[in-house]
């Protein structure tokens, strides 16, 4: 994967939150590309639980100060960037003190989703697709990981699908296993639809389930990862009937080959 450029927009990322198959992986799978010469750059959202002085964290300037719209209200975009030690990998941090100050990442301390996360997706999505553009970097494969993440393919293909940067851009989407059990605020489709989005591509999205989510995700990316051994019954059989190509699961000690070939051949060659 020598000089190829490759975007990492992750919902969780380690060392920054706790570890699990998708924080985990969203760390493994750059650090491989970096080491095989690879040109990459990870995002993810800067809750209010990372410890901004532990792990360095800081406003790059240049990038922030633009006001992203979400449902007719002007949302200031801030850009914090980080190094994750001993790698020479470098992430991106999208925040807004509304949407992400709180000190938690999802849910409150009653494991209640934050009826905002709609909102918190969407800006994500546009967050940094504003900041790929400014940094004028045109990644060859998008990697997307997690609910959080899950609108992104969706905004890239429609809203954003002129933008000259992302002319040749392919996206992966890794599927995990399901992450909550409600949905998200119901007026989730009202908010995209503000928009502009053509209504009959987010019909699935009137219920934000979890699946619903994902399933929209799959319809929107070029290419599929199963990130978790066990994944919804619902999802696997939006994704079986998609046709899209496909690797399954992959453990941490197996990974490392298969995915460098499925980028390969399976999604740059496409």
């Amino acid at each position: 994967m020598k000089e190829k450029k490759i975007l990492y927009v992750s919902s969780e990322v380690v060392p920054y939150l706790p570890e699990n198959e998708i924080s985990s992986m969203s760390f493994e799978i750059p650090k491989m590309i970096n080491k095989q010469g690879g040109q990459i750059r990870i995002f993810m959202p800067r809750y209010g639980n990372i410890n901004e002085r532990r792990h360095q964290l800081h406003e790059v300037i240049r990038l922030s100060g633009i006001n992203l719209v979400i449902d007719d209200l002007d949302m200031p975009l801030i850009i914090k960037v980080a190094s994750i030690p001993k790698e020479r990998i470098q992430v991106y941090f999208i925040d807004n003190e509304e949407y992400f100050k709180r000190k938690s990442t999802f849910a409150d301390e009653n494991g209640k989703l934050h009826d905002d996360n709609d909102e918190r997706a969407i800006f994500f999505a546009k967050g940094v697709i504003e900041t790929v553009k400014k940094l004028n970097w045109s990644p060859d494969i998008i990697h997307v990981h997690g609910w959080m993440a899950s609108l992104f393919p969706l905004y890239l293909k429609t809203y954003y699908k002129d933008e000259p940067v992302f002319e040749n851009s392919k996206i992966v989407t890794s599927v995990y296993d399901k992450s909550f059990d409600e949905s998200l605020n119901k007026k989730l489709v009202d908010k995209i639809l503000f928009d502009e989005i053509n209504e009959e591509l987010i019909k699935g999205l009137k219920d934000p389930s979890y699946n619903n989510l994902m399933k929209n995700a799959i319809d929107f990316s070029d290419a599929i990862i199963l990130g978790s051994q066990e994944i919804p019954a619902e999802v696997k059989n939006h994704l079986d009937s998609s046709k899209k190509p496909v690797l399954n699961y992959q453990t941490r000690e197996t990974f490392s080959e298969t995915y460098t070939e499925f980028y390969k051949n399976e999604v740059l060659n496409q």
